[in-house]
């Protein structure tokens, strides 16, 4: 295809408009993937060889990490909280 009838044949600049913000984006989308996912490690993980005494210390780890979580998400809430009665008008 020459210059001189590029127009009249069609090229690729001629398949019409690109469609923006077609779908919406997932708030969490650009955020990188974390390769090392440990609650993913730990559904995984096989529970067959652990005693009694070793899965009732794995529960009572579990439920240490969740309070430090929760306690986590209070100090955010407070901190936003704090924050936005700052900032209001």
């Amino acid at each position: 295809m020459s210059l001189s009838n590029a127009g009249e044949t069609g090229g690729l600049i001629d398949i019409g408009p690109a469609r923006v913000n077609a779908a919406p984006m997932d708030a969490d989308e650009n955020l990188p993937r974390r390769k090392d996912d440990l609650v993913a490690q730990l559904a995984k993980q096989d529970l067959d060889p652990l005693s009694v005494e070793e899965l009732t210390e794995r529960i009572a780890l579990l439920e240490a990490e969740i309070d430090r979580t929760r306690s986590k998400i209070s100090r955010s809430i407070n901190h936003r909280a704090s924050a936005d009665a700052l900032f209001k008008k």
